[in-house]
């Protein structure tokens, strides 16, 4: 496929049904109890789970994350746009072979608990860990005062610091593929650095029902402010298991003031969406958003991308 993404981490992207998903038991901190075994646990955000944040959680059978964001308690305004939801998040981490992912409901209160005291409460205590992996950039406790070197001066566990991931000569980070997603709209070279397509979901609301006046009804998605949305445009892509076109954009041929959606054309689906949660994992962008003369040529050029849409899509996924 495109990207060089994973078809297993691709299946866990665009069908997220209860039968196919690998199933990662999902466990708050607060609930952890010590229970004799010894773990290998990864720590860090992970947002996007990108190729870096898969060499730090490789090995491991327990990840530890945040939620939410610390920036978004600590530092609201210098919280960039998130690459995944922690829905989307979990499903990656639990393609991964890891066997539970611990949550640590992130606040102030959580925030003050200094490195030693994580450490000593979490890491030796409730998590019993015999191994702890971690980017070379991490941080954690009161003050970041927690360092990948303070890990290593314990001797309950092993440490394991992991380097950053290059790809093409340049470090892999949350923020250069949020620059390909959201001004580039190059979600192969996204896919490339991610290890799995570019995701995005949201509920399913009403829109002005344009699409089904032309003949392609949509499933729109008012997007969530605080996350990634790609570029403007029109993509190739799987969502909830069939192979679809997606609008990103503000429908310019039409006078809206609705603002940005994410409409998405379900390719050989017939049924109401409304109110469900749509999962759309984008593979290449078509083209920009652009104005047409009159609602006719709108709909000759929608028939091309829906074509365009169908041969991509298909060749991405092999038949099972």
């Amino acid at each position: 496929m495109r990207g060089g993404a994973s078809f297993a981490s691709y299946v866990a992207v665009f069908r997220p049904t209860p039968h196919n998903l690998p199933r990662v038991k999902v466990t708050p901190l607060p609930e952890v109890r010590p229970d004799g075994r010894r773990r290998r646990v990864a720590i860090g955000t992970f947002d996007g789970v990108h190729l870096g944040h898969r060499e730090v959680i490789g090995g491991a059978d327990t990840v530890v994350t945040f939620e939410p964001h610390p920036l978004a308690v600590l530092a609201p305004d210098k919280l960039p746009k998130l690459l995944t939801p922690f829905a989307i998040r979990r499903d990656l981490i639990g393609e991964l072979g890891v066997e539970e992912l611990v949550v640590i409901p992130f606040d102030r209160d959580f925030s003050r608990k200094p490195a030693e005291e994580f450490i000593d409460e979490v890491l030796t205590g409730q998590l019993n860990a015999e191994q702890v992996s971690v980017g070379q950039n991490f941080h954690f406790g009161k003050d970041q005062g927690g360092t990948p070197d303070l890990l290593r001066a314990h001797g309950e566990f092993d440490t394991r610091v992991v380097p950053m991931v290059e790809v093409d000569g340049e470090p892999v980070s949350s923020t250069r593929i949020r620059k390909l997603v959201c001004e580039d709209g190059d979600m192969a070279a996204a896919a490339k650095l991610l290890g799995a397509p570019f995701s995005f979901e949201g509920e399913v609301v009403e829109g002005d029902k344009r699409g089904r006046e032309l003949g392609m009804p949509t499933a729109n998605i008012v997007p969530d402010p605080n996350l990634a949305v790609p570029a403007n445009g029109v993509y190739a892509a799987w969502s909830n298991g069939h192979p679809a076109a997606v609008n990103v954009g503000v429908r310019p041929t039409f006078d809206s003031d609705r603002g940005v959606l994410i409409e998405a054309y379900l390719l050989d689906f017939d049924g109401d969406l409304y109110g469900q949660t749509l999962r759309v994992a984008f593979i290449d962008r078509l083209r920009g958003e652009k104005r047409f003369d009159s609602a006719d040529d709108l709909v000759v050029q929608m028939r091309r991308d829906v074509e365009q849409a169908r041969e991509i899509a298909s060749a991405t996924v092999p038949r099972r």
